[in-house]
């Protein structure tokens, strides 16, 4: 885990004036969301950004915060800005390395529903979430997801992993698309269509990842990934384009209309995210899953509607989980 992934998530954000109103396509999220009041562990919240983001959530009946950190840090940044954190548990720890610790422990003894980050790093966080004896992993592999709001698109746009692993291979792919559309699904928005992408719709050996794109649509078939509708390879253009599907000869439930972005490897999905954030305005939220609770990764950058659809997403995640059937631990 690199703590450059702090920044990287924080690049991904929205700029400039938007062709309609930000975070449009989040209110429903959140409107579900709101009176849950899920019990979130707050893990080192030091600064003002994320410690108004619990406020501003807790607030809205989203979450029941427990800050795990400094107390008195945390109380002085509260008063500082004005923030009122009177009605909150507050566990106190030295630093935050203890709080990340501290936090996953309480979740284990399952004192809370969801994880949310801090103002430590993210690989700090995450250290402690994927130890093997103390940590937080279950059979799934961790992935992140970020839920993108493209003003350009009348979807909601699922794109993963573009944050967690690198160069995932067709297991892990299977169970980051597994996790994607298990947050589609339980967070209310139906049967995905899921597009896994590469450089072309055709299936090469001089591209890996048109291969492993057909083995995924297989194992869909086989019933080894459940939940959504699969296609793939698709090209970006023909994956989110009708005309464009249309244009190619593609006959496809998926093509021209995908919700769910499923990118070869890390880098590609980096660059496809931060495309849309800078081009296309869109606004980003996501969350980290397939630990025992959603995590909730949010950043400095962040936009209110962001923090506020993350939280949203995580609580109603963490919900339809509480249910249902939770994922099976290691």
């Amino acid at each position: 885990m690199s703590s450059a992934l702090d920044s990287e998530i924080g690049n991904i954000r929205a700029v400039g004036p938007l062709s309609q109103p930000p975070g449009s396509k989040y209110d429903r999220l959140i409107a579900r969301a709101k009176g849950i009041a899920a019990r979130t562990v707050v893990t080192h919240p030091c600064d003002e950004t994320s410690l108004r983001g619990v406020t501003e959530a807790a607030e809205a009946g989203i979450i029941t915060p427990i800050l795990v950190g400094p107390a008195a840090k945390i109380r002085a940044v509260a008063r500082e800005h004005g923030l009122d954190i009177g009605g909150f548990e507050l566990v106190d720890v030295a630093h935050s390395e203890a709080a990340a610790a501290k936090a996953v422990e309480l979740l284990r003894e399952s004192k809370g529903e969801l994880l949310m980050k801090g103002s430590l790093h993210t690989d700090e966080l995450m250290r402690e979430v994927a130890a093997s004896k103390t940590g937080l992993r279950t059979a799934r592999r961790i992935s992140h997801v970020f839920i993108m709001d493209v003003p350009t698109y009348s979807e909601t746009l699922f794109i993963t992993d573009a944050a967690i692993n690198i160069f995932p291979d067709l297991d892990a792919k299977r169970d980051i698309i597994q996790n994607a559309i298990d947050l589609y699904n339980q967070v209310g928005l139906g049967t995905p269509r899921v597009a896994i992408l590469s450089a072309v719709e055709t299936v090469t050996s001089k591209i890996p990842s048109t291969i492993e794109a057909a083995a995924l649509c297989k194992m869909a078939d086989r019933g080894q990934i459940t939940g959504g509708v699969l296609d793939g390879p698709l090209a970006f253009d023909n994956a989110i384009d009708p005309e464009a599907a249309k244009i190619k000869g593609i006959v496809s439930p998926v093509a021209g209309r995908a919700q769910i972005l499923v990118v070869p490897d890390l880098e590609a999905g980096n660059m496809l995210a931060k495309n849309l954030t800078f081009l296309a305005k869109a606004d980003a939220a996501g969350m980290v899953l397939g630990a025992r609770v959603p995590i909730i990764l949010t950043s400095r950058a962040d936009s209110v509607r962001s923090r506020m659809a993350s939280c949203a997403a995580a609580v109603l995640y963490a919900e339809a989980r509480r249910r249902g059937t939770a994922l099976p631990a290691a």
